[in-house]
């Protein structure tokens, strides 16, 4: 099984929450970090990051619902607030009372619904190759071909189209294991949790009002080679507590494409 995630919350509608905790090793000094990964992905996205961000502070790394070794609630449609909601639970199963939250792509859906429903509980949040509009009429209907795709054909065949659009056009050449590796991850998503969470980000709202609304600390980040998320998108707000951070060679996955520099930004921001 490929999952860095190896603790697991269990609820009392028997779902569990599998997730990395690095409190095991003494890391609790210092700032709490939760890192959300992307769709079709695993806690095992930040696996590259960890080692230069897990001396900072307490690290937490779920998988998401319907993703990696979480369970996938029986539902048509995973809402952004339903994710949130989960981060919370975990939050307290763990005894976090605040904390940094990231999120990559759909975990930046994720953060941002967290950041409108439990600002208190937040130190401060970021957005990672990942954006505060709502989807586009175009990407809507997107949502609902993968939604369907992966209902009828399964998983595998959709993460093997939707993986080569993740990375800059260079490093398909040149980081091939890395490549295997986002594809394996995927594969390992449940093909309920990938159609529900499709049709979660289709439902999300424009929530650009959290930017511009929150106190808290911002960190922006995204990729210069992003084919998904164009970097404008994802710098919708400029404020004086949002911080616009660009790595130029990344694509869709600077923490597996670029992970030093994506590192050194995360780290910057939760020890400003």
């Amino acid at each position: 099984m490929i999952t860095l995630a190896d603790k697991k919350m269990h609820g009392e509608d028997g779902s569990v929450i599998a997730y990395y905790d690095n409190e095991h090793i003494g890391k609790t000094a210092g700032p709490t970090i939760i890192l959300l990964h992307g769709y079709c992905g695993s806690s095992a996205y930040w696996e590259r990051v960890l080692p230069t961000i897990k001396d900072a502070g307490r690290v937490i790394i779920p998988d998401l619902r319907g993703h990696g070794a979480s369970s996938a609630p029986e539902s048509d449609t995973y809402a952004m607030a339903d994710f949130a909601d989960d981060v919370i639970r975990l939050m307290d199963h763990l005894y976090v009372h605040q904390a940094y939250l990231i999120g990559h792509s759909l975990g930046g859906y994720i953060t941002l619904a967290a950041a409108e429903r439990h600002a208190e509980r937040l130190c401060g949040f970021g957005l990672v190759h990942s954006t505060a509009y709502a989807d586009s009429e175009e990407a809507k209907a997107g949502r609902d071909r993968a939604a369907a795709s992966i209902e009828q054909a399964g998983v595998d065949a959709f993460v093997e189209g939707l993986v080569p659009k993740l990375f800059a056009p260079e490093h398909l050449e040149s980081m091939p294991e890395q490549v295997e590796r986002v594809k394996a991850i995927g594969r390992g998503t449940s093909p309920r949790g990938a159609a529900a969470s499709a049709r979660g980000m289709k439902a999300r709202p424009d929530r650009n009002a959290v930017l511009e609304g929150t106190q808290l600390p911002v960190l922006l980040l995204a990729g210069g080679q992003d084919g998904l998320i164009a970097p404008e998108r994802t710098f919708s707000v400029a404020r004086s507590n949002v911080k616009h951070a660009l790595l130029e060679r990344s694509g869709h996955l600077g923490m597996i494409e670029t992970p030093e520099e994506e590192a050194a930004e995360l780290l910057a921001f939760v020890q400003r």
